[in-house]
């Protein structure tokens, strides 16, 4: 299998949720079954909600594209990014090196599509908003995001699941967010940060749903287990 470069630590837990995934997609009765990670799990990446809401944060295009070098270096054939803000940066790593970069955003496009999803509603950072990391994929293919109406709240909540508050809290959080989208209009609901990636099995019941790290997951297992040339 082909190794995959993972750039991490944004945050720490939602890299070792996305490594757990990749394993789990792979029917494997031996270790050397497995798709081969080089994982960059570096957590001083400066914070996209300082960089891109607060305005007042380091540019962490330099630092990714830094990652993206060590992780060429490393052995990676190509590249993934288990954080939705952070991909406002992908140009940063996909100059960086000659390696493929496995876009969370246009897979995750192209399965809302394939699913026949029209209006969808976004639990997200309202980074992801402000640095308009969907808009062009989501437009190419006839989507429709619906932005909660309580931004301040969805910040709140996936800056409690990144200081691992009680899960109770913040599943409950997250229901009323999903709940919020739903009465705006949304008839699909994608999870599109990483972070709320934890919390999936809270979600409301019988409302259809997908997750961007498990289309990522999907990426990587394409990429890793295809031939090579």
């Amino acid at each position: 299998m082909r190794p995959v470069g993972i750039l991490g630590g944004m945050g720490p837990e939602a890299t070792i949720l996305l490594m757990q995934k990749v394993m789990a997609a792979i029917p494997a009765s031996d270790d050397a079954d497995h798709i081969p990670l080089i994982v960059h799990q570096n957590p001083q990446v400066p914070s996209r909600i300082a960089a891109l809401i607060d305005g007042t944060g380091k540019d962490p295009g330099p630092t990714l594209a830094g990652m993206a070098r060590d992780l060429a270096n490393a052995g990676a054939q190509a590249l993934a990014m288990p954080c939705n803000t952070a991909h406002h940066y992908a140009q940063a790593i996909e100059t960086a090196t000659t390696l493929p970069f496995l876009n969370m955003i246009g897979a995750t496009a192209d399965r809302l599509a394939a699913s026949g999803a029209h209006s969808v509603g976004m639990l997200a950072s309202p980074a992801t908003r402000i640095a308009s990391v969907f808009d062009a994929a989501f437009a190419a293919r006839g989507l429709t995001p619906v932005w909660t109406r309580d931004e301040p709240a969805m910040l709140s909540l996936i800056r409690q699941v990144k200081a691992g508050k009680d899960i109770g809290a913040t599943a409950a959080g997250l229901k009323e967010q999903a709940q919020m989208v739903l009465e705006q209009g949304a008839q699909h609901l994608l999870v599109a940060c990483t972070e709320l990636s934890l919390l999936t099995d809270h979600l409301p019941p019988n409302v259809p749903w997908d997750d961007s790290l498990d289309c990522l997951t999907t990426a990587i297992k394409d990429f890793a287990t295809k031939p090579m040339d």
